[in-house]
């Protein structure tokens, strides 16, 4: 029997069906995929069970009770978001269990130590090795998103979780650890809704599925009665091919290949004697586990976190480091796996967040030319295939991959030298992905040098033609893509050291 079952459930915004008719049942004890592309209505529809919005039609039943006579009944649902949602300057243990009376340890009084001490048991359940009084702030990306589903566990009424692309920055151990986590909910009688674009994740992990596209229900089954390419036809409504590359060529033998970044011996927070060569034209991809040091290593090349040793040189030259506004002015820009934390300027219009990179290029001596603004940024959107009712619509409202597009046209604006790629298709359907990889290899076909930091072996085997695997902050390796077995690039992510001079 359902515990959890939506009929004919349907939400209109001005203008828009977000979702129509749309009926679903989840069964204790099970875990049911909800795949679709962006924009297809999956977060629309979390949203309407979660109480985030009211359907426009339709109706939501918990444990056989209307929602909307029974508000209540959403006390037995939680929700891990895709997208970062926890309090940076409070520490892991508050965040764990804000607000305190979900989780049965409010009061009159709060005893820090207890909560300390509850905190360390959901830290070691799930893995984590921050401690309960380290800030979030301070903590990984990966941990943090640990942390987001260890703190929805600690609601003592839950019986439903909406997992959101929940592996979406983690690498093979921690996606594991998290397929652990989904199993034992499942098990201890929970109903997990699990919703990834990692399809090898999907048919792991998944007893039934249903699939949206443009905010219909397209199909539904059992996870045992369907394959990848079925799965991705579904999706997409077309065949898409899985196995392509996108390397950008080498140049023809004899040719001389140009260093465009050259770090040596960098050392920081998380790091330490980190050197490479990026060739310009190249895509060199960064391998590593949870608290290998790549994204602390980029994020120290481009002036954000500092340095303590080690030194850079782009173009040939030296290039000081601790700036972000001089390596943004020398070509060099680095593109947050966070895209609403750090990417997109989420109260603006793409026309805003496109136009803001090139204000200098547009600015006389009357002000802001708006005619030029618009031109340029209309090119941008053409360009890159950004799929937007107009260019004054606000960037929020666009789908993960719209917003990632505009993104890299805003960099590649200012046309940059190096651009680096932390996690740039956190979260994104197999279509978009393939569309943001064709966008790589052109960009570096004009000469661009661009850096793949990716949690997902398959996406750097797809797009670099070097791969540098980091450990414990170290590097471990350098290797050809084309000719390197995924057992030597990952015994290399585990520490094995075996330098290939690629």
């Amino acid at each position: 029997m359902a515990f959890l079952e939506v009929e004919d459930l349907g939400r209109d915004f001005p203008g828009v069906r977000a979702l129509n008719d749309v009926s679903l049942k989840l069964e204790l004890g099970r875990v049911h995929v909800l795949a679709g592309e962006n924009g297809a209505g999956k977060s629309t529809l979390v949203k309407l069970v979660t109480g985030a919005y009211r359907p426009s039609r339709g109706r939501i039943l918990i444990d056989g009770q209307d929602v909307d006579q029974h508000p209540e009944l959403h006390r037995y649902v939680a929700y891990v978001p895709q997208e970062l949602n926890l309090f940076p300057n409070l520490s892991v243990a508050e965040n764990l269990f804000l607000p305190y009376d979900r989780a049965k340890l409010g009061g009159a009084t709060v005893n820090r130590r207890e909560i300390e001490r509850a905190a360390q048991e959901y830290l070691d359940r799930y893995a984590i090795t921050a401690a309960p009084r380290d800030l979030v702030r301070d903590i990984s990306v990966p941990e943090q998103q640990l942390l987001q589903i260890a703190r929805a566990s600690t609601n003592h009424d839950m019986k439903v979780l909406f997992l959101d692309e929940p592996t979406s920055s983690l690498t093979s151990t921690e996606i594991e650890r998290v397929m652990t986590v989904i199993r034992g909910f499942r098990d201890s009688d929970h109903a997990i809704v699990f919703i990834s674009h990692k399809i090898e994740e999907v048919l792991e992990i998944g007893d039934e599925y249903t699939v949206l596209r443009n905010g219909e229900k397209v199909a539904d089954g059992l996870i045992a009665k369907i394959d990848e390419p079925g799965l991705i036809r579904a999706m997409s409504g077309a065949e898409i091919a899985i196995d392509q590359r996108f390397r950008p060529d080498p140049p023809p033998e004899g040719a001389p290949e140009e260093v465009i970044l050259d770090v040596q011996g960098l050392s920081g927070h998380g790091f330490e004697n980190v050197s490479f060569r990026l060739k310009r034209g190249e895509i060199l991809g960064f391998a590593g586990l949870l608290g290998a040091g790549r994204s602390e290593v980029m994020q120290s090349i481009f002036g954000y976190m500092k340095a303590t040793a080690g030194t850079v040189a782009l173009n040939g030259k030296d290039f000081p480091l601790g700036d972000t506004s001089r390596s943004v002015k020398a070509g060099l820009l680095y593109l947050s796996e966070e895209r609403k934390l750090h990417g997109i300027l989420p109260q603006l219009s793409v026309r805003e967040n496109i136009g803001i990179s090139i204000l200098d290029q547009i600015t006389g001596r009357l002000g802001i030319s708006r005619r030029q603004e618009r031109s340029r940024v209309h090119d941008i959107i053409k360009a890159y295939d950004i799929k937007v009712a107009s260019m004054s619509q606000q960037i929020s409202n666009l789908s993960g991959g719209n917003q990632q597009k505009t993104i890299i046209g805003r960099a590649m604006a200012t046309e940059p030298v190096v651009l680096i790629f932390d996690e740039p298709t956190k979260g994104i359907d197999v279509r978009t992905k393939a569309e943001i990889y064709r966008i790589m290899k052109s960009l570096a076909e004009r000469g661009v040098g661009i850096l793949l930091v990716s949690s997902e072996m398959e996406e750097l085997r797809k797009c670099a033609n070097r791969i540098v695997a980091m450990y414990s902050g170290r590097i471990t390796g350098s290797f050809d893509t084309a000719t390197t077995s995924n057992e030597t690039l990952v015994g290399a992510m585990f520490g094995s050291e075996k330098t290939n001079a690629a």
